[in-house]
């Protein structure tokens, strides 16, 4: 027997019937779950019309068709300014948080219409200058348009020209911004602060704790690590073509082409000017023009007229001195001619001066030393002058070209300083990008040992003494991390020997030509090498052994940041003379160690060749000595940490050479070498060299142990 379905129109019946109201509640709650997904879907993916960066065009900036605020008399002023602000006081970090990129983010507030309590419009316009630094931010890679995403905030407030602000209503107008908050993380422009008759030197506006990117800073109003110090922008030179002329030597030595300078200023310089005639040229304003030729394109002396800036480029030195403000637009004019800036203003802060290392691209003289400019300037060599010359022209290309230049290093800056790790290095910052440093690792962040696989270079110089080279090439090749052999021939005169001539080694040997004979040529970055290790090897040190040389290398893989050689050298202090003295007698103490058989980093050979302060490469070059001492003192100088001396030898002979030749020689040669220690210290600054008391030699050296189980038993004499 079978039970019957019973089917009804509502379905079988053993499927329970859903109560009407149980079965509308449930739809109900389907239908609110579904309508919620999609208002979601759409806010999420539904182009964004509020304050989106189509508010930042050009046709928007206009104070024509934006909201309306009113300021009335009782309305909030911030407080003056914090002086004792920093980083760590008045900004909040937290708000930038940490990303991927590590970049900041900068909101830019829509506009507004400021009106007082009459109606009269606040602030009319916003300026060219304004708007091409808002463009520049608002399509950068660190603008962002939600607000809540934001570190940084940027007012659309056109503060760069204090001449044409109203200060009281100027303040109310901030303090009305929707994050403002005492103006925590807030960033404003302003390129001529002050006004008649005091020219504060930073923007008069109360703003709190407001950052302030200033044009015009000194050393009382700046706040070192928080504000910028930038440019006084030059609109006047985006319609000039100045192209980029050769360094050197230009027709006049000095040139003043800055008008309405000071009369004491003035009556010092045409001192100078009588003193030394045809070395400086002063140039002012013209007053006898012809109808129609504006005379902010001429400069005059005398009856003489002069094309501005043209002017600029035939002066190797032009002078920038302070006006009613400290901050000029005369120094982006000067940089831009690729003359160098002889700045005199005391207590100006230089723009950028937080990354921009001025002393190589300008010279600062005290306004009381304006009087001796002639003497000072005439110290400076010319290869030195050449440098600065380049590297003016590059700060204006890089800094001070144009508004969005200067907008876009200013958050950079700041952007270091919230992401230090992450920072431009000296060199990002200071450095044409004409130098690449393929594959190299500065060794300060190496890993604690390099790759023993890795091995060494040797970096033979030599010059004609092939029977001597060819016997530090045979003995080298024994050295069991030997990687590659580069011999650097640097006789111009005579051809290297025939390939078939050359000792059969098992490692790469190649021979580079150099195209003048310079003892810097040594430590030329060679694209030939591949390794860290880099041992420089004079072609006469055929004394080392094979035991010496890889020892050496193993302690280097240790102190990949230190100079490891043989014979060490002392610097010493002569109080009969009151200068350093070079000494190569055998003492308790090492300073240098001599680079005619030394292991370093290949990173030095980069700052050796591209970074060397003043005039040191050349000055080796030119007397063919001290450039050991040159490699000492910079890898002292970078690291702070003396050179490690390695085995007992203490000194390489010269077999060639008879005991009368070299007694004589040496004499000759330790009075050039101790100018040599007085010559790069006073360039420097400072005195590098550190001394230390030991040596490093293998565990088992003295110990009374079967040779044949040290690993290095044939570490050589004295």
């Amino acid at each position: 027997m079978y039970a019957s379905n019973k089917y009804s129109s509502r379905g079988p019946t053993l499927i329970p019937r859903m109560k009407t109201r149980h079965r509308i509640y449930y739809i109900a709650l389907f239908s609110v779950v579904l309508l919620g997904l999609i208002a979601t879907g759409m806010f999420q993916f539904w182009p964004n019309t509020i304050e989106t960066t189509s508010d930042w065009t050009v046709e928007k900036r206009s104070i024509h068709n934006v909201p309306e605020v009113k300021l009335t008399d009782d309305s909030a002023i911030p407080e003056r300014g914090d002086l004792s602000c920093r980083m760590h006081t008045c900004f909040d970090v937290y708000r930038c948080g940490y990303n991927p990129k590590n970049r900041i983010k900068v909101y830019i507030y829509p506009l507004r219409k400021y009106v007082d309590e009459s109606g009269t419009v606040v602030s009319n316009t916003i300026s060219k200058e304004y708007n091409e630094l808002l463009t520049a931010i608002s399509e950068s890679d660190f603008y962002t348009d939600d607000l809540n995403r934001a570190c940084l905030f940027v007012p659309s407030i056109d503060v760069l020209n204090q001449n044409s602000l109203r200060i009281k209503e100027t303040a109310q107008a901030l303090a009305q911004l929707s994050r403002w908050d005492r103006g925590t993380n807030h960033l404003l422009f302003n390129m001529l602060p002050g006004g008649p008759p005091d020219y504060n030197t930073a923007l008069d506006v109360p703003r709190g704790r407001a950052l302030l990117a200033g044009g015009g800073f000194s050393t009382w109003t700046y706040r070192q690590g928080y504000d910028v110090s930038i440019p006084v922008f030059s609109p006047m030179l985006t319609e000039a073509n100045l192209p980029e002329k050769i360094p050197g030597y230009r027709m006049y030595f000095i040139l003043s082409a800055q008008t309405a300078i000071h009369s004491e200023y003035r009556s010092e310089l045409e001192t100078i000017e009588t003193e030394h005639k045809d070395a400086l040229l002063i140039l002012d304003k013209c007053t006898n023009l012809s109808d129609g030729v504006s005379s902010t394109w001429k400069r005059c002396h005398k009856n003489q007229v002069f094309d501005y800036p043209q002017i600029l480029q035939e002066a190797t030195f032009c002078i920038v001195l302070r006006g009613a403000r400290l901050g000029q637009a005369i120094l982006s004019d000067v940089l831009q001619a690729g003359c160098i800036p002889v700045i005199v203003g005391d207590s100006y802060i230089l723009p950028f001066s937080e990354v921009l290392d001025w002393k190589r691209a300008s010279v600062v003289i005290p306004e009381d030393k304006l009087s001796e400019m002639y003497s000072i300037l005439k110290t400076i060599p010319q290869q030195q002058i050449e440098d600065m010359q380049k590297r003016a022209r590059w700060f204006w290309e890089a800094y001070f070209k144009s508004m969005k230049a200067i907008g876009l290093a200013t958050l950079q800056i700041i952007n270091d300083r919230i992401y230090p790790y992450a920072a431009r290095s000296y060199e990002d910052w200071n450095d044409p990008t004409i130098v690449k440093m393929v594959n190299v690792n500065n060794p300060l962040f190496l890993p604690l040992i390099p790759p023993r696989s890795q091995g060494f270079t040797a970096v033979v110089l030599t010059f004609d003494r092939v029977e001597s080279l060819f016997r530090v090439i045979t003995e080298i090749s024994k050295v069991p991390s030997l990687s590659k052999l580069l011999v650097v021939w640097n006789n111009q005169n005579k051809s290297p020997p025939e390939e078939s001539v050359w000792p059969r080694i098992g490692v790469p040997l190649k021979v580079v030509r150099t195209k003048e004979n310079k003892l810097s040529n040594r430590f030329f970055p060679y694209d030939e090498i591949e390794t860290e290790a880099v041992l420089a090897i004079d072609d006469d040190i055929i004394m080392l052994t094979s035991d010496e040389l890889q020892f050496g290398y193993e302690v280097w893989r240790e102190f990949p940041d230190r100079l490891v050689g043989y014979p060490g050298r002392l610097h010493l202090w002569d109080h009969e003379t009151n200068k350093w003295k070079y000494e190569s007698e055998w003492t308790n103490e090492v300073s240098m160690v001599l680079t005619g058989a030394a292991f370093y980093h290949k990173y030095f050979n980069y700052l050796y060749t591209y970074k060397m302060p003043g005039d040191i490469k050349n000055w080796v070059d030119e007397h063919m000595n001290c450039e050991d001492i040159a490699m000492n003192f910079l890898v002292a100088n970078m690291t702070g940490k003396a050179p490690i001396k390695v085995t007992p030898r203490k000194k390489f002979k010269c077999p060639e050479c008879t005991a009368i030749d070299g007694l004589s020689l040496d004499q000759t040669h330790m009075v050039e070498r101790s100018e040599c220690i007085n010559k790069f210290a006073s360039v420097f600054g400072i005195m590098p060299l550190k001394v230390v008391e030991h040596r490093a030699d293998p565990v088992l050296y003295k110990d009374d142990f079967p040779e044949k189980l040290k690993s290095f038993p044939n570490i050589g004499s004295l």
